[in-house]
């Protein structure tokens, strides 16, 4: 019997490895802020800013063993409620190369598009922040972004994408 008891219970048989993350670096790829409130002056009238935030992710396996690559792609614009004039744009395209083993085939897009992700925002938050107190406004302090919930519309998006338009919804 070579099976190990732990807490009363037989061991399995085949254990699962157990996943193992490193985030091995991280980087801006890219990055621009565009102050249109300095390029073209003040708006007429009362300005209330309305800021919209997108979001968008690519991972991609590298030449190394376990090594991939994920990059969040983030695009801040603040306009005017008022009359819609452009107040201020932020893009930012951070990367991060990530040693990830332990994770089954069918598991791992999902594991690449939310929990790396999730390990690079507050980074991603940061720079935001800082960028917009630097290019003169208040810092914008991004909410937490639910990856699932991204992943989930992501995949959605697709399969209807997919679906010829005569087909229907089931």
């Amino acid at each position: 019997m070579s099976d190990e008891i732990t807490n009363g219970a037989a061991a399995p048989a085949n254990p699962q490895p157990a996943v193992r993350m490193q985030v091995l670096t991280q980087y801006i790829r890219d990055l621009s802020f565009e102050n249109a409130v300095a390029q073209k002056g003040l708006p007429s009238g009362e300005v209330q800013p309305e800021i919209s935030v997108q979001v968008s992710l690519d991972a991609r396996k590298r030449p190394a063993d376990h090594q991939y690559e994920v990059i969040s792609k983030f695009r801040v614009q603040s306009t005017n409620a008022n009359d819609k004039s452009p107040i201020f744009l932020c893009e930012l395209d951070y990367g991060g190369i990530f040693h990830v083993e332990g994770v089954p085939e069918d598991q791992l897009h999902p594991f690449l598009m939310i929990e790396c992700p999730r390990m690079l925002f507050p980074y991603v938050r940061r720079i935001i922040s800082d960028m917009t107190r630097d290019g003169g406004f208040p810092p914008f302090n991004m909410d937490p972004i639910d990856f699932v919930a991204l992943y989930r519309q992501e995949i959605a998006r697709r399969v209807q994408s997919e679906r010829p338009a005569d087909q229907p919804l089931s």
